[in-house]
């Protein structure tokens, strides 16, 4: 068995483990989301590549990341344990694929076209977002399961795109701030930056982000029927 599949069934058998040890439950809805959630982190991850093969740099398709079989952007940890026991514990989720490679100097215009590979992740889960509205106008609005993934994958998709458009590093906002900062900033900001993982967890777990979807997934509703 290859090791991704190995490493995918260990975190399977992991999660199973944490769910009966602590009594939690995957409720339907729960599992809706989930199954909703990791295919929108792995389109996310391809547009990425996508978009800089488009721009000039093949380091993502050499890489063999620019294929939508799962097993070559999971990873364990992020696309499966962390969300799914964010889901058991809180009902909401957080979670990361292992990272594109793209190099920025086999780019075109290495200064601007980063930034277009940076926001085709979130541009992606938009449109995706939209689909998702499109579909709950063709089956209807109801019940069903067909309609309930369709109002999860919706979800999942904004919060994706808005999370991602954060300016901390490394989400894909960020990008926006480093195409503008003035050259003198540079030292300062990369000294910043090392610590945009801690950053990151810092937003995720003790800020008020609800403030910030909360905006886009009105916006959404109204595309709902």
């Amino acid at each position: 068995m290859p090791r991704g599949q190995r490493l995918v069934l260990v975190a399977l058998a992991a999660l199973a483990v944490y769910a009966v040890v602590h009594g939690k439950v995957l409720t339907q809805d729960r599992l809706l989301f989930f199954a909703a959630l990791v295919p929108s982190i792995i389109l996310h991850e391809v547009s990425h590549g996508v978009a800089a093969l488009a721009c000039g740099d093949d380091t993502a398709k050499r890489a063999g990341r620019i294929t939508l079989n799962p097993l070559a952007h999971i990873d364990p940890l992020g696309s499966i344990v962390l969300p799914a026991i964010l889901i058991l514990t809180s009902g909401a989720a957080f979670g990361y694929a292992k990272p594109v490679p793209v190099n920025p100097r086999r780019m075109r215009s290495p200064r601007n076209h980063s930034v277009v590979t940076a926001l085709a992740g979130p541009g992606t889960n938009i449109v995706l977002a939209v689909l998702a509205a499109g579909v709950l106008h063709l089956v209807g609005f109801n019940d069903t399961l067909a309609s309930r993934f369709a109002f999860e994958f919706g979800f999942a998709n904004v919060i994706l795109a808005i999370f991602n458009l954060l300016p901390i590093p490394p989400l894909d906002g960020s990008a926006m701030i480093e195409r503008v900062l003035p050259a003198a900033w540079w030292p300062r900001y990369m000294r910043v930056r090392q610590y945009g993982f801690a950053l990151l967890f810092v937003a995720v777990f003790w800020l008020p982000l609800d403030r910030v979807f909360e905006p886009a997934l009105r916006l959404w509703a109204h595309l709902l029927p």
